[in-house]
């Protein structure tokens, strides 16, 4: 071998892009309190959910006239509801620039069957928002999440625009500033930033998108878990916890532990500070080699959660497969679980950079993906 394998070793491995790490010091006894075996509908489980939907306002800043859910299907569910119920009164422009982002524009354009203008840019690019039109309905995501890219700000989405901007911030909620006054609806699943467990989505709808919701029928017929208004009037109950289906109680219990650790921590602006942190210590590794690169072109565009890299070297034959063997040597050493690339993504590895990751794992990591690399271009010789 041209390197010795590094002596530490990350205390924490699980670098996985979700569901993600557990929040630090994490046990099962921590959801001791879930009040299982009872209704959802019982004042527990009311006072939970509600709990769950305020501690979610306060941390996120979210302002006090948007409506917070907690609804089904984690943040695909999310969306779904949003596209389904808000699309189709006017305009719609689809932008994306990675597979989630891909996956809303099928929805729209082939299973709503919408006309919409849709705006592409390629895996480690963003599309170009002074070009899009926020007179119409605008769905993108904030962060992608399989190509490492992001909104660096909202500074290009107008305050007095006339559509809705319908945004996708899955694994940018709790990492990253989310400018309010620029967005009408936002969709996150708590299984990212905070580590929880999957299965649940959150739904933030601003007062423009409640207008939307009690002025506009669609056209399609709406299936029961995405139905929000009765009698032209909002649900309000789905937005004090009293949710559409059944929610898991260990579930929520699970995000309320997390909601409180972010809280005593110092809320958003700790939890944020933390995933900067640790995006600028794999950052800073990757600026001293040749041979590895962050996927986003631009670093102003870099995510500091979903942080992508591609392997650069001119030895390397076969992109995909040696990106796989080193997230299989990885793994194999215990050091990085899931960490390679999405399955869509350009080859190359994903590594986890969110709130609940220590930055002395990030540190720790960093000279065993120099060692798997090495041993890889080694092995991929001697194969020759």
């Amino acid at each position: 071998m041209a390197i010795s394998a590094p002596a530490q070793r990350p205390a924490n491995p699980r670098f996985s892009s979700g569901p993600c790490a557990k929040i630090p010091g994490f046990t099962l006894d921590m959801l001791s309190d879930a009040p299982l075996g009872r209704s959802h509908r019982a004042a527990v489980g009311k006072a939970k959910l509600k709990e769950a939907i305020d501690l979610t306002r306060e941390i996120l800043n979210v302002p006090a006239d948007y409506r917070i859910g907690i609804v089904p299907a984690s943040d695909t569910g999310a969306v779904e509801m949003a596209l389904w119920s808000l699309l189709g009164q006017r305009p719609v422009e689809m932008l994306a620039w990675e597979s989630f982002g891909e996956g809303w524009v099928t929805d729209v354009v082939k299973q709503l069957k919408i006309d919409a203008t849709v705006k592409k840019a390629g895996y480690g690019e963003i599309v170009d928002f002074a070009t899009v039109d926020f007179d119409r309905d605008v769905v993108f995501t904030w962060n992608g999440t399989t190509s490492g890219v992001r909104l660096p700000n909202g500074d290009a989405i107008p305050a007095d625009r006339d559509g809705l901007t319908i945004c996708d911030a899955t694994s940018a909620a709790f990492a990253m500033d989310l400018p309010w006054d620029k967005l009408d609806v936002v969709t996150f699943s708590w299984q990212k930033v905070l580590g929880g467990e999957g299965g649940h989505g959150v739904l933030i709808l601003s007062p423009r998108a409640v207008e939307r919701l009690e002025s506009y029928a669609p056209a399609w017929p709406l299936p029961k878990i995405f139905r929000m208004t009765k009698g032209g009037k909002l649900i309000e109950g789905i937005f004090v916890g009293e949710t559409i289906n059944t929610p898991s109680m260990l579930c929520v219990e699970d995000y309320l532990v997390a909601l409180k650790w972010a809280k005593a921590l110092g809320g958003q602006k700790a939890l944020i500070a933390r995933a900067e942190a640790n995006a600028k210590a794999l950052n800073d590794f990757v600026a001293t080699k040749d041979w590895i690169a962050n996927l986003a072109a631009d670093p102003a565009t870099a995510s500091c959660t979903s942080v992508c890299l591609k392997f650069t070297d001119a030895r390397i034959k076969d992109a995909a497969a040696f990106a796989k063997a080193v997230a299989k040597r990885l793994e194999k050493e215990g050091v990085a679980l899931d960490a390679g690339a999405y399955r869509d993504a350009p080859p190359g590895l994903r590594i986890w950079c969110g709130s609940t990751v220590e930055t002395a794992d990030v540190e720790a990591l960093l000279p065993w993906i120099e060692w798997a690399f090495e041993a890889e271009i080694e092995a991929q010789a001697l194969a020759a």
